[in-house]
């Protein structure tokens, strides 16, 4: 099944480039899996403080995530499935394709003005040429109309 990967955070950027590959999915029969990273936390000498701190980390991404799919059942129907990782971005998500041959393509949104973020800044990048998939970059200024049109 062609399935759309999609990393998503807390910018408005990874919500256009979600909907955009629903509705890529919808209309090939294809899947959504949305991919939410857990930044690292910085070292903490004590143990206890990281592990809270890494804790709490993890529960905001599991939150955006699940309301991200809900709104994605909502609106589109599709049943996405669901990735939480920790560690670098870049590193987690060469790791996913990697273990996924059936990722049809990664979905990136960058940014509506400024830097486009690190993740569409790498893999639009040098070695963008080496990847299993094609690199989905989804412009952020894009409005839900104009997304409809052209997915």
């Amino acid at each position: 099944m062609r399935t759309y990967l999609v990393v998503i955070d807390e910018n408005d950027a990874s919500r256009v480039a979600l909907r955009f590959a629903a509705r890529r999915a919808t209309k090939t029969g294809g899947a959504v899996e949305i991919l939410a990273l857990v930044p690292q936390q910085e070292f903490v000498q004590w143990g206890a403080v990281q592990a809270t701190m890494e804790e709490e980390a993890r529960l905001r991404a599991e939150a955006m995530v699940a309301q991200a799919a809900s709104a994605l059942i909502e609106d589109t129907g599709v049943m996405p499935s669901i990735t939480v990782r920790q560690g670098d971005p870049v590193a987690v998500v060469r790791e996913i394709l990697g273990e996924q041959p059936h990722v049809a393509a990664l979905v990136l949104g960058a940014a509506a003005s400024g830097n486009p973020g690190k993740l569409v800044s790498h893999f639009a990048g040098t070695d963008a040429g080496q990847f299993p998939c094609p690199v989905m970059i989804i412009p952020g200024s894009l409005s839900d109309e104009a997304l409809d049109r052209v997915s």
